[in-house]
């Protein structure tokens, strides 16, 4: 989410259901010129692989024009049966500074009936200042963590008794990942809800790699997984997603999943590894701190009182 100041100037905003291929092209034109201005993405990578690929149902886009030019976007996402829609926003750096934030943070009220989630990724400043303009109260803190892959030893990972790990087939184990997905994250709507068109739109991505998706079975059943992802241009390696089958924790799993992934990021040369966390998630977060973590950016949410 970004902020300006307010100012009278003509706008049009329209809100669609699915994007055109060269609206898609505007919007990813918008976010990498912000990207480049803010050091870091407004809209999160599930919102950038919903701006194409047709029209997905509780989502809808809000592009906002002066003059013809797309100087903002919002999306909205109303899929979640008991949270607020949540919403990300993004202004273009040349057009800031003239009411648009508050525009699209107002048109985002509106069509949410007021019950509105959004994420500050960042927290900047300008962006607390729009959350407060909008009457928008800090809800959730999710910790960008890092470690250094390279000077430091990591330790051989401990697997459970009985428990192996393999790759993912991409094809084959599609279904029972997302089973356990959703089992894993039955409490983080955002990651659990994840369905066969999410998996797909991944796979399809360029830094798609089946050798880094690893996955723990015991007695042929799926009980926990860890998605690494690589970041080529910025050289930085992630453990994108990480979970385990509810009563196969406790045993040890997660910790020897994340080494053998931190593991195989290393062996690729990447300096750095990276991930996300709940600041309120504190036995994650201690885990992670055991393991050479530190924080090292924060994005925030927003959302209307309840």
């Amino acid at each position: 989410m970004t902020s300006d100041d307010t100012a009278p100037i003509a706008r049009s905003l329209e809100t669609l259901a699915e994007l055109s291929s060269d609206q898609a092209d505007a919007v990813l034109g918008l976010l990498a010129a912000a990207a480049r201005a803010d050091g870091q993405q407004a809209v999160s990578e599930q919102g950038r692989l919903q701006l194409r690929g047709g029209a997905r149902e509780g989502v809808s886009h809000l592009l906002l024009h002066v003059d013809g030019a797309l100087v903002g976007y919002a999306q909205l996402e109303d899929t979640d049966p008991v949270e607020a829609p949540a919403a990300e926003l993004v202004v273009h750096p040349a057009h800031r500074g003239h009411g648009h934030g508050r525009a699209l943070g107002t048109a985002l009220l509106a069509a949410s009936g007021k019950r509105l989630r959004v994420w500050a990724h960042g927290g900047h400043s300008a962006a607390r200042h729009l959350s407060q303009v909008l009457g928008l109260t800090l809800f959730r803190e999710l910790r960008q963590m890092r470690r250094p892959l390279t000077g430091f030893e990591l330790p051989e990972p401990v697997l459970p008794e009985g428990v192996t790990v393999r790759a993912f087939v991409p094809g084959e184990d599609d279904a029972a990942w997302l089973a356990v997905n959703a089992e894993a994250f039955a409490h983080h709507p955002e990651q659990g809800s994840l369905t066969q068109r999410d998996l797909d739109a991944r796979k399809g991505e360029p830094w798609f790699d089946p050798r880094g998706f690893f996955l723990a079975e015991r007695e042929g059943r799926l009980i926990g997984f860890h998605w690494t992802k690589v970041h080529a241009e910025e050289r930085l390696g992630e453990v994108y997603v990480l979970g385990v089958r509810p009563g196969a924790q406790g045993g040890g799993l997660g910790k020897a999943l994340t080494l053998i992934g931190l593991r195989h990021l290393a062996a690729q040369g990447l300096p750095t590894a990276m991930l996300y966390v709940d600041a309120d998630n504190k036995a994650a977060v201690s885990v992670y701190e055991r393991l050479g973590f530190t924080t090292y950016d924060t994005d925030l949410m927003y959302r209307t009182e309840t």
